[in-house]
C-alpha cells in the first residue's frame, strides 16, 4: 500500500475569488453574475469601478483575468486587481498575489507575492494566510521557515479552511516545525476531510490502515477511501482495487476490484502516465480472475455510478 502523499502543500492551485458587497447596485451585478449573465455584471460592476468602487474593480479584474464576458486579457485584470487592492480589498490583493505567485503571462515575482498574500493575510483572508504559509514552507520570496508557516496554516485553519487545514495535518504527520503527532495530524485531517477535501480523505484513510495515530481499522479506512474515490481521486480508487483483491476490510470481490482499478486508470491525470498505467496493469491482472459476463458487470458499474464532484463557491 502506498505512503501518505509527501510534500503536497497544496495553496490554492492558482484559483481565483470574487467578493461580495453590501451595495444594492453591486449586488445586482452579483447575482448577474452568479447565473452567468456577466455582460449584465460588467454594465453594473464597470460604472461603479469607474467611480473608485474597490468591490467592483476587484471582481473586474477577475472577469478580465477568466475571461468571462470579456475577451481574457491578464494584463488588464492586473489594472483592476492594483487599484483594488491600493485601496485594502483583500480579495484583490490575495488575487494579484496569486499573478506574482503563478506566473503565466507575466514573470514569477514571489517577494512580490508574498507581499500582497501579507496585505490580505493581514486583514484575516483565509486564502491569502494559507498561501503565505506555502511561500515560508517551500522558502519563496521569504528564508523557509516551518514555525512561521505553522503559523499562517493556523490561522488559516481556525476559520475553517480546509486547503490549510490539510496543511497543518501534513506539518504534523512530517514533523516540519513541530514535533510528529499522529494524534495531531489526525485531528486536522479529519476536519478537512469532514469538509469534502479529498486529499485529506485519502490520507485520513491511509492513516486509519495503517494503524498511525489511531487503533488499525480496515473498514474505516475504506470508508474514508470511498469518500475521496467518490469525488473522482484517482489513488483512493487504485487503492480501493487493490483492498478488494485482497479482502482486506470488506470480502474479497475481484468484480470490485476491477471496477477501481478500471476507474483509477480513467481518473488519472494524463500527467500522471505512471499512475494510469499501474491501474492497468493491476485491472488487468484482476480479469484474469473473471468470466466475461463478470468483466461485463465490472464495466457497467461505473456508467451507472455518478462520483460528486464539488463545487466551487465565491468568497
Amino acid at each position: 500500500m502506498r505512503l501518505l502523499i509527501p510534500g503536497i502543500v497544496a495553496g490554492l492551485l492558482c484559483l481565483n475569488f470574487a467578493v461580495s458587497a453590501a451595495a444594492a447596485p453591486f449586488d445586482d451585478g452579483l447575482a448577474a453574475y452568479d447565473r452567468g449573465d456577466y455582460a449584465t455584471a460588467l454594465r453594473v460592476w464597470r460604472p461603479l469601478a469607474e467611480l473608485g468602487d474597490a468591490a467592483a474593480q476587484s471582481n473586474l479584474g477577475l472577469m478580465y483575468d477568466h475571461g468571462q464576458g470579456v475577451p481574457q486579457d491578464h494584463a488588464r485584470a492586473m489594472q483592476w486587481y492594483r487599484m483594488a487592492a491600493d485601496q485594502g480589498d483583500a480579495s484583490a490583493q490575495f488575487n494579484l498575489g496569486l499573478q506574482y505567485d503563478c506566473g503565466g503571462d507575466m514573470p514569477q515575482d514571489y517577494a512580490e507575492a508574498v507581499k500582497w498574500y501579507r496585505e490580505a493575510a493581514s486583514q484575516g483572508y483565509p486564502s491569502a494566510q494559507a498561501n503565505l504559509g506555502v511561500m515560508y514552507h517551500d522558502g519563496r520570496g521569504v528564508p523557509q521557515d516551518y514555525a512561521v508557516a505553522m503559523q499562517w496554516y493556523r490561522k488559516a485553519a481556525g476559520q475553517g479552511f480546509a486547503l490549510a487545514q490539510f496543511d497543518l495535518a501534513l506539518m504534523y504527520y512530517n514533523s516540519q516545525g513541530v514535533i510528529q503527532d499522529y494524534g495531531a495530524a489526525m485531528q486536522w485531517y479529519r476536519k478537512a476531510a469532514d469538509q469534502g477535501y479529498a486529499l485529506a480523505q485519502f490520507n485520513l484513510a491511509l492513516m486509519y490502515y495503517n494503524g498511525q495515530g489511531v487503533p488499525q481499522d480496515y473498514p474505516e479506512a475504506v470508508n474514508w477511501w470511498r469518500k475521496a474515490a467518490g469525488l473522482g481521486f484517482a489513488h483512493a480508487q487504485f487503492d480501493l482495487g487493490v483492498i478488494f483483491a485482497r479482502g482486506r476490510g470488506v470480502p474479497q470481490d475481484y468484480v470490485q476490484a476491477y471496477m477501481w482499478f478500471n476507474l483509477a486508470a480513467a481518473s488519472s491525470p494524463v500527467s500522471d502516465a505512471e499512475e494510469r498505467s499501474k491501474a492497468i496493469r493491476n485491472r488487468d491482472l484482476v480479469a484474469a480472475q473473471l468470466s466475461p459476463e463478470q468483466i461485463a458487470d465490472a464495466q457497467r458499474i461505473p456508467r451507472e455510478w455518478n462520483p460528486h464532484k464539488p463545487k466551487r463557491s465565491l468568497q
